[in-house]
């Protein structure tokens, strides 16, 4: 498992590769993948919490170890806390103050162009404008010296970061300014106001403040759905013991404790009803809308909404051990791995910023020696270093996969991480278990055939009260039925169960009641050629006919068969309209899978395959493309693994779960084309926002450099870079208009 830190320091793009690098050099450490949206670090292998540290300090940054251990609500409130936005306020108030002292400085720095006029003692006194311009400067320096600290101090490290470029674009730019100021006391100097560059150094830092608020504003919302997530774990639980209730926190709830949920509460922790019926609201957690009617018996889970009855549970998981715990754990998680397609980015980070920096150098040596005045070749060298903009590069992937695993989360959709958002949407084979995965897992009545003079709720009754008796799941789809009909049974003596599939059993008027299979019942009794024809025709639609005897008479047929769950046949229409071909997997004979097959519409049935079967079917599967498995057994686990994505239907064993890269919380198999549609639109945006960003400083330093022809003002560089993170970090909150169901009603 992987330890996960949370690392304080980092501002950009360049940071996070450098925490990176740093890391993956300490001895027993085998991956390492950092954050910048959310401040965190996953790393594997053997290395020490302390050895990573150490790195991480080392390389200019802090960091500090998160703890699994503490209750999960602690651990949500610091989650969530960690989450918070501080950044936009903080920028807000710097930006707010920079902008008074900005108004000042380019009242007296472009007065001349504005035709505005200064106060007469500052009239042809160009120095006195200097020092008013060196003040007022300098003051919006002091203001936002957080660029100068992070900026130079990384530079020190020997990691220069995005600050860096701000703060030697505003240093350069000021020290110009310094430097002429200085020329101008001297006799016969030839510089004039227009020389200063005081108002670029005040509007460099001003400008680069709006896009990191505006940045700080939009990075905020795409863990929006992740704050969200920790708001719904309750504070408090209502337990009932020694015949009174009490408000306890919700961290002191063991296993084992009787809790209470009035209507309209939240649900504290996971729970088994005792007593109550109610139908609470699980849209949280599953995505579906519609409450779920719950009795005594059913399961519930924390964060949930009790919206009707009164309600007495069982507490069965506490703490980070339940399924919002779970949620919330797998959402950050994902959050802080990377996906594949960012590995460009990464490397590309990694050596952004010593380039741009010999860039610009490369930019004013190359100026100079074309005869431009050293004060025109340091404009264009100052515009080459706050027009590039390494944090676009940065965000791209990682803004993208957090607001599609945001989405996916309030759709009941799950990604254990960033890898496994990314791949999802290449799968082209999609291989479906059948039982509890293509159909409900649970054999249910699906014909009834009299005979002679029988009617139908005489044959349920007399069934029903043969089939009472027995432990065999289809004896309990009989039984269901007829409970459904609201029939009651007759009482019978003398229960047994024969040797291959029969029952028997005395009636109150001392007949005999048989029920079997057809083998069993035709070896024993005469059975006309019709019904042993309707029979076959059963057998052949994939289901099982039970055989009913009374004395020596037949009575009926009972047909019984796992039917297909009702958005089966449209989960797979849906799968192969995406350009997915779709197998079934499963242990029945020929007959009957293809019989449930044909129903469901798949494209290829493979019948007869044992448990431990399964994952060399999917190894045949990956040969033809990239496989993904659809399971909820534990019997499918080794082929959940061996996919090269496993997507486990949320009802199903913790096994099955555990082995999946992807989780659907609402058991629904459409929710499997809803989990390719969300990763390719993830992955779309992830390379248009690569796209723009690579465009963004191709085209940006040339035009800076002035290698077309044009001199671009340093503020006006400034200014792009700005707004480069935010077209960024904007576009990917366009995911938020995903919609689940492909945008049908």
């Amino acid at each position: 498992m992987s330890d996960q830190y949370t690392v304080t320091g980092m501002s950009c793009a360049a940071c996070s590769a450098r925490v990176e690098r740093a890391v993956k050099k300490v001895p027993g450490v085998t991956s390492c993948a950092v954050s910048l949206l959310t401040n965190s670090m996953s790393v594997d292998g053997t290395a020490t919490p302390d050895s990573v540290i150490a790195a991480v300090v080392k390389a200019g940054y802090g960091a500090s170890l998160k703890t699994p251990e503490a209750p999960a609500q602690v651990s949500h409130s610091q989650e969530e806390d960690a989450l918070a936005d501080r950044d936009t306020p903080a920028l807000k108030r710097r930006l707010i103050f920079s902008l008074l002292f900005l108004i000042a400085l380019m009242y007296f720095s472009m007065e001349h162009m504005a035709g505005l006029r200064l106060p007469a003692f500052f009239e042809d006194n160009h120095v006195a404008q200097g020092l008013a311009q060196l003040l007022l400067a300098g003051i919006i320096m002091v203001i936002n010296q957080k660029f100068f600290v992070s900026g130079f101090s990384s530079l020190l490290h020997a990691g220069p970061n995005m600050d860096t470029l701000v703060a030697m674009g505003s240093s350069a730019s000021f020290a110009w300014s310094v430097y002429v100021l200085f020329m101008m006391t001297k006799p016969g100097h030839t510089f004039a106001p227009h020389d200063f560059y005081f108002e670029s150094a005040g509007m460099i830092l001003t400008l680069i403040t709006v896009g990191k608020m505006l940045e700080a504003k939009s990075k905020g919302r795409t863990t929006d759905a992740l704050k969200s997530l920790m708001k719904l774990a309750p504070k408090t639980a209502t337990i009932l013991h020694g015949g009174k209730h009490h408000v306890i926190p919700v961290e002191q709830v063991t296993r084992g404790m009787v809790f209470i949920v009035k209507p309209g509460e939240n649900i504290p922790v996971d729970g088994v009803i005792i007593d109550g019926m109610s139908a609470v609201n699980e849209s949280a957690l599953t995505g579906e809308s519609i409450p779920a009617d719950k009795a005594p018996g059913d399961s519930v889970s924390a964060g949930t909404v009790n919206q009707s009855g009164f309600l007495k549970c069982e507490a069965t998981r506490v703490g980070n051990d339940t399924t919002l715990s779970q949620i919330i754990r797998m959402v950050s998680d994902a959050a802080a791995t990377k996906a594949p397609v960012a590995k460009i980015a990464d490397k590309v980070c990694g050596i952004f910023v010593p380039s741009v920096i010999a860039i610009a150098v490369l930019v004013v040596t190359g100026w100079l020696m074309a005869g431009k005045s050293f004060g025109d070749a340091l404009s264009y060298g100052i515009a080459v270093l706050v027009i590039s903009c390494p944090c676009a590069l940065g965000l791209a992937t990682p803004v993208a996969v957090m607001v599609g695993n945001g989405v996916g989360a309030k759709n009941g959709i799950l990604f254990k991480t960033a890898a496994s958002l990314e791949e999802t949407g290449k799968i082209t084979v999609a291989a479906l278990d059948k039982t509890g995965t293509i159909t409900s897992g649970e054999p249910k009545v699906t014909d009834i055939l009299t005979a002679g003079d029988y009617l139908e709720e005489e044959l349920v009754k007399l069934a029903y009260s043969l089939e009472a008796k027995s432990e065999h799941p289809l004896a309990r789809a009989v039984v269901d039925y007829a409970k459904g009909k609201g029939i009651h049974p007759q009482e019978v003596s003398d229960f047994q169960a024969l040797p291959g599939n029969g029952l028997t059993a005395s009636l109150n008027d001392g007949s005999i009641l048989t029920g079997g299979s057809v083998k069993f019942i035709g070896g024993k009794y005469t059975v006309s050629g019709k019904f042993m024809r309707e029979s076959e025709k059963f057998a052949e639609a994939g289901k099982t006919p039970l055989m009913f005897v009374k004395d020596d008479e037949l009575i009926g047929i009972i047909a019984v068969a796992d039917t297909i769950k009702p958005d089966s046949r449209e989960a797979v229409k849906e799968l192969q309209e995406l350009g997915i071909r779709v197998v079934m997997l499963t242990g029945d004979n020929e007959r009957t899978a293809k019989a449930i097959g044909h129903d469901a519409g798949v494209d290829e049935v493979i019948a007869g395959v044992l448990p431990d079967g399964k994952e060399s079917v999917i190894r045949e599967l990956q040969t033809k493309g990239k496989t993904a498995m659809v399971g909820d057994g534990i019997n499918d686990a080794p082929a959940l693994t061996r996919a090269d994505i496993g997507i486990a239907i949320g009802a199903g064993t913790d096994i099955a779960i555990d082995a999946a890269d992807v989780v659907l919380m609402k058991s629904s198999l459409r929710d499997v084309a809803s989990a390719v549609r969300l990763s390719r639109a993830t992955l779309r945006n992830i390379r248009q926002n690569l796209f723009w960003a690579f465009i963004y400083n191709v085209i940006g330093i040339p035009l800076a450099a002035g290698l077309w022809g044009l001199k671009l003002d340093p503020m006006f560089g400034a200014a792009a870079m700005s707004l480069s993170s935010f077209c960024v970090v904007t576009n990917a909150l366009r995911l938020n208009l995903f919609k689940a169901d492909g945008g049908r009603k």
